[in-house]
């Protein structure tokens, strides 16, 4: 049963980025992307006891991550994955949700810069996040951080990168208490362009255009991410695909009613939950993707993102 669009959204659709996905580029996506959060400028940011960029250790390299605390120490531990599409996206369009997120869930966020395609391809993205949340295991008395709470969390793309985290901490660590996926992309098989794929998800064409996150941008965006179309049976890529599913944290999954990943996203949900993993999803009804950052603009996105963080604090506080 489908609801209306939430009529506050309806009315910024018109004004949100990465429209005409026939011809964009990377270096078009990030400075939109940019472009959306700098238009935020005026507005100032929640305030923190600490917010302060530093560096972690990564496969390649020093990552460049943005640390975010209340001051309540010990409090749990969230490595953050920010969105957009694998390529755009950085430390500065996702500061506002890490921020709202450190404050509602009274936890430490980490919020992590991993390298992007083309540039960087699958799966250099997955091994920063893998490597920058084993740093934090590591380093988390230090962060402020109890060990017994350490999570992962992510939107779209980054909700991809935390869902392929959570797994493969599974072997060789470290112990995760839940995780946190904001309408992840969790079956990358086909790259969003295999006629039989994408039968499997309905709402891949029922949301294929005219709610901000496009089916055509998903195959840019995929298409950058894992050149080799093959990638797309990984589980690194496509947590879905993962035929065990046993051992994972406890996870809040959140979908929006008019977004094309919607059921793929609701598929992991199913699937952890017949392998027995505790899950709270919530598939808001009237929301496009990317509506945890849209509160300003909409009451209804404001309060959907409100329960799904509620709902991830009491995780991490049982």
């Amino acid at each position: 049963m489908t609801s209306r669009l939430d009529p506050d959204l309806e009315k910024i659709l018109p004004l949100l980025p990465l429209r005409d996905a026939a011809t964009l580029t990377p270096e078009r996506a990030r400075a939109e992307l940019l472009a959306l959060a700098d238009s935020r400028k005026d507005v100032p940011l929640p305030e923190l006891a600490t917010a302060k960029d530093i560096t972690v250790d990564g496969p390649a390299g020093p990552i460049a991550a943005r640390l975010f605390a209340t001051g309540k120490t010990p409090a749990p531990t969230i490595v953050y994955f920010h969105g957009g599409g694998w390529v755009a996206g950085d430390l500065f369009t996702h500061e506002r949700q890490a921020r709202t997120l450190a404050i509602e869930a009274e936890a430490v966020v980490l919020s992590v810069d991993y390298r992007r395609p083309p540039e960087t391809p699958f799966p250099g993205a997955f091994e920063d996040c893998l490597a920058a949340t084993r740093w934090v295991a590591a380093n988390i008395t230090k962060l402020g951080g109890d060990a017994a709470r350490l999570a992962v969390a992510g939107d779209s793309a980054g909700g991809n990168l935390a869902a392929a985290v959570a797994q493969a901490s599974r072997k060789g660590g470290p112990r995760l208490a839940a995780q946190l996926l904001i309408y992840p992309a969790t079956d990358l098989a086909g790259n969003y362009g295999v006629a039989s794929e994408n039968a499997k998800f309905p709402s891949r064409q029922q949301n294929a255009d005219g709610y901000f996150l496009t089916g055509d941008a998903m195959r840019f965006f995929v298409g950058h991410y894992l050149p080799q179309l093959k990638d797309g049976e990984d589980p690194r890529a496509s947590p879905l695909r993962n035929a065990d599913l046993a051992g994972l944290p406890r996870a809040v999954i959140t979908t929006a009613e008019f977004d094309p990943l919607r059921d793929e996203g609701e598929a992991y949900a199913n699937a952890l939950k017949r392998a027995g993993i505790e899950v709270a999803y919530f598939r808001e009804a009237g929301m496009v993707h990317g509506y945890f950052g849209m509160g300003a603009a909409s009451p209804a996105a404001d309060a959907a993102r409100r329960r799904a963080t509620a709902a991830f604090k009491a995780m991490l506080s049982a």
